[in-house]
């Protein structure tokens, strides 16, 4: 889920993970007609030109205000293009996009609240370059997947539904985890139309100003901290369906792009790092655990589906991320209660020192995924 609170452990690793990527924005020129460098302060988002070419184009980032923040492409109707998250003060991060000709908004967010500062800008020119053929492959094959992600989640949310309508403490308690499982695979495509996740997903302290709090985190809270269900939850559990469903009508549709697929694979990554490695995902619930394993799943079927043309253009790279998600998937392994099964320890179990150890895995795939979508453009 997209809001986080900064807790030290999350700051540590956030700091961690995006000191390594600042690493490779030196890289490129800024020069280039196809770089726009996005300056985001607390009080202003600036961009270096207004009009570009359509195609790939690369964001080169840097936050010099004293608040995290996140940058944002957007379509007119408010849909992502691409986006960056939880950019440190006094960090740099470079992200390479696919834009088709037309007008867009970059968005700046200090403090990653509310509809940012946002600059309109448009890219000229004709249709986006020829793609190699594997790469079309590549999206329809992922937005196969996320279509049959979002088609199995819906009876296990109505499972779930059905446990909290029934009053039935425990089965609800059973079925919440694996109800999330298919949505947090492919959670940035679920985000890219922008008004479903803070419905179904938003947790407490990310909610906006007049939000309601809705969704799975607000029965889970009813669940494990309240225990108790009653009329109100009953009706949330009423609207959770509603909104999958529409999500799941949705999702199919949704703009995808090799870069796309390449930037939402590290945006699952970071939605580790920030949410489910300090356990403020699942706070209620402890089920991060479930969550993390789904998100790593996510990021690796995008990788998977680009990999044939990522190694061709940087066979390094690619022995890199075939070594750092093995290497994650291992020490995931240890914390399976049912080898067979999606069965996790419950995260409150995991002791700080072991919380670390997972940080610095998720840190050490996160670095070398950033650099995907580089690395499946034409070169």
């Amino acid at each position: 889920m997209r809001a986080v609170r900064f807790s030290a452990l999350t700051a540590a690793a956030t700091a961690a993970a995006l000191a390594a990527v600042t690493g490779c924005t030196e890289k490129g020129s800024s020069g280039s007609d196809r770089v726009l460098e996005v300056t985001a302060t607390d009080d202003k988002c600036e961009v270096s030109k207004t009009e570009f070419p359509a195609g790939h184009v690369e964001l080169a980032i840097e936050n010099k205000g004293s608040k995290v923040t996140e940058v944002y492409v957007l379509f007119p109707d408010d849909r992502i293009v691409t986006e960056r998250e939880n950019i440190g003060p006094g960090t740099k991060q470079r992200v390479t996009a696919e834009v088709k000709a037309g007008d867009y908004q970059i968005a700046c967010k200090p403090g990653m609240k509310g509809d940012g500062i946002r600059q309109d800008v448009k890219a000229t020119g004709g249709t986006v370059a020829k793609r190699d053929p594997r790469l079309d492959k590549a999206v329809a094959s992922y937005r196969a997947y996320v279509q049959a992600q979002a088609d199995e989640t819906l009876p296990l949310a109505e499972t779930f539904a059905k446990a909290v309508k029934d009053g039935d403490l425990e089965a609800a308690k059973k079925a919440y985890a694996p109800s999330r499982i298919g949505w947090e695979r492919t959670e940035p495509v679920a985000e890219s139309f922008g008004d479903i996740d803070p419905k179904v997903d938003v947790r407490a302290d990310g909610l906006e100003e007049g939000q309601e709090f809705t969704g799975w985190h607000r029965l889970e809270k009813a669940l494990w901290q309240d225990k108790k269900i009653g009329a109100a939850e009953k009706t949330l559990a009423d609207q959770l369906i509603t909104d999958l469903k529409d999500w799941q009508k949705r999702v199919g549709k949704a703009d995808i792009t090799p870069t796309s697929m390449a930037n939402g694979a590290k945006e699952l990554l970071d939605e580790v790092a920030t949410g489910k490695v300090t356990g403020e995902e699942e706070r209620y619930s402890h089920t991060d655990l479930v969550d993390f394993k789904a998100n790593v799943e996510g990021a690796e079927k995008s990788y998977a589906l680009l990999k044939p043309v990522a190694k061709e253009n940087d066979a390094a790279l690619v022995t890199e991320l075939d070594q750092q998600f093995a290497a994650l998937n291992t020490l995931l392994d240890k914390y399976r209660t049912d080898p067979s099964s999606y069965d996790f320890t419950s995260y409150d179990k995991v002791g700080d020192a072991d919380r670390k150890e997972l940080s610095d895995g998720v840190n050490a795939l996160a670095e070398p995924l950033s650099k995907l979508a580089a690395a499946v453009v034409v070169k």
